[in-house]
């Protein structure tokens, strides 16, 4: 069978098949001898199938007189957008797979799937840009006639398809996945580029500013309440919230603060004089951060996988006696530390406690 691909592979080179007669003699018909194909027996290889008034080049059996696998052949470079009318033909049929070829480049499709034809595509093979051990495998695996009767060739594309299908669908996830990476303020993206930017420079720039340069956008500030018309209250609270600027608001009670840490240490100090089991119930919280935690007695607990860390003064700061918070924290990251409190405490985020950073 090498030697038959390796002269089918020089052929094409040559131009030697010049139209769609010699196109299906000299490659389609040679390569289903070569995969055991009884090409002399009309009813498993039938050429010319009706379908209506229309006829597909060859019709693939098994049983006999059962077509599983259409064949549709073009003249070399003249297969582009032929795809509608095998599908047409073998939706008609009820056929399994179907495969356009126009010598060169064979196609395999799986015509009941969903969405386009060139996603019901389940391979393409070019015979001139393949090795031919490769060539072979494939048209083994999808086209030889004891895995075609056995089954084992349609199961093989269905596999192939859904791998396919899931792989695309990953790729075209990916600007969503990155998308949210940067809007959430991701601690591990950030801690990355942090420390890729320092082996470079020896210099570390802020959280916020690997996120504004990840996003290319504004840093994030918490927008202020909304204004009602019904409630002149609100208009007047949303103003005198608005002259505060930084800080928090805890049960109708506005507290200033220098800055956004400023404001998460107080609001953390806020909830805990409140409730004296407050830290204790956040520190043993399973999961705080993707690697880090938020809030720890100890100072070595705060990023695990990064013990070099645990005595920085620009990775954690003791925030009330015995308690340290971690502080390598973008805007963003750092509300996820106030929304986890909130969680804590049992207080509504947005009602009970609001933040403006």
């Amino acid at each position: 069978m090498r030697k038959e691909i390796f002269e089918i592979q020089e052929n094409l080179k040559l131009g030697k098949y010049q139209n769609e007669a010699s196109v299906s003699q000299g490659i389609v018909q040679r390569i289903l001898n070569l995969l055991n194909w009884p090409i002399y027996d009309t009813s498993i290889v039938i050429p010319e199938f009706s379908v209506e008034s229309k006829r597909v080049d060859f019709a693939l059996c098994y049983p006999p007189d059962k077509p599983t696998i259409f064949i549709e052949i073009k003249q070399v470079g003249q297969s582009i957008g032929a795809e509608k009318q095998l599908f047409e033909y073998a939706f008609y049929q009820g056929i399994p797979m179907a495969i356009l070829t126009d010598g060169q480049e064979w196609q395999f499709f799986l015509p009941a799937e969903q969405g386009e034809f060139s996603d019901r595509r389940v391979y393409k093979l070019d015979l001139l840009e393949r090795e031919i051990e490769d060539i072979i495998d494939v048209l083994t695996k999808y086209l030889e006639y004891s895995n075609v009767k056995s089954g084992k060739a349609i199961e093989a594309a269905r596999k192939d398809y859904k791998n396919i299908r899931q792989q695309r669908e990953a790729v075209n996830t990916l600007h969503e996945a990155w998308t949210r990476l940067i809007e959430e303020g991701d601690e591990l993206l950030i801690d990355l580029v942090t420390d890729k930017v320092e082996s470079l420079c020896g210099y570390k720039p802020s959280p916020d500013q690997v996120i504004n340069f990840l996003s290319n956008k504004a840093i994030y500030t918490s927008p202020p309440p909304r204004k009602t018309k019904k409630d002149n209250s609100k208009k007047r609270e949303t103003k005198q919230e608005t002259v505060h600027g930084t800080g928090f608001e805890l049960f109708g009670k506005f507290h200033s603060a220098r800055n956004a840490r400023n404001t998460m240490y107080e609001i953390l100090n806020a909830l805990a004089d409140r409730d004296p089991t407050f830290l204790h119930r956040y520190e043993n919280l399973p999961k705080h951060g993707r690697s880090r935690r938020y809030v720890a007695t100890n100072r070595h607990d705060m990023n695990p996988s990064r013990p070099d860390l645990a005595l920085s003064d620009t990775y954690s700061h003791e925030f009330r006696p015995g308690w340290y918070v971690n502080i390598n924290l973008s805007k963003r990251s750092i509300e996820k530390v106030i929304r986890l409190a909130c969680q804590v405490a049992n207080i509504q985020y947005g009602e009970d406690i609001k933040i403006y950073l």
